[in-house]
């Protein structure tokens, strides 16, 4: 994890000088800046900063995983990395039912809001029980 805390570092140590020269490029002369721009990269900056904290944090009290150590074998990384799922459409629909609900909010059709709403919960519990049923079930 050292690695990725010192990747986080960089972005939070280019966005520090980014910001300010940000703000400095944008205030015209009346010195006003934009607000808005600046305050995204402040965010960000702070953002990328907690991550970094916590992979630091974290890369001191636990034991180096192999690609952490330069004396590591190949070997020493295999096994099982986790669950990854096979193909699936649930989240193409349920892309889909976001993005009508969404043009419904933004269109200000609220029978379509409630409709779009009702056929997103559907999907939604259609992709959380995926694995409950059928080719893939566990």
């Amino acid at each position: 994890m050292k690695a990725e805390a010192w990747m986080f570092a960089a972005c939070t140590a280019f966005l520090v000088l980014v910001t300010p020269a940000y703000w400095f490029v944008t205030s015209g002369s009346d010195n006003r800046g934009d607000w808005t721009g600046t305050s995204a990269l402040v965010m960000c900056t702070l953002l990328v900063l907690m991550i970094t904290l916590y992979l630091g944090f974290h890369a001191n009290r636990m034991d180096a995983r192999p690609e952490d150590r330069n004396d590591a074998d190949i070997a020493e990384g295999a096994g099982e990395l986790g669950f990854f799922p096979p193909f699936s459409w649930w989240p193409l629909w349920c892309a889909l039912g976001l993005s009508v609900f969404t043009f419904a909010a933004a269109m200000k059709t609220y029978w379509l809001m409630i409709g779009a709403a009702g056929v997103g919960f559907i999907l939604l519990c259609g992709w959380i029980y995926e694995y409950y049923r059928g080719e893939f079930k566990h």
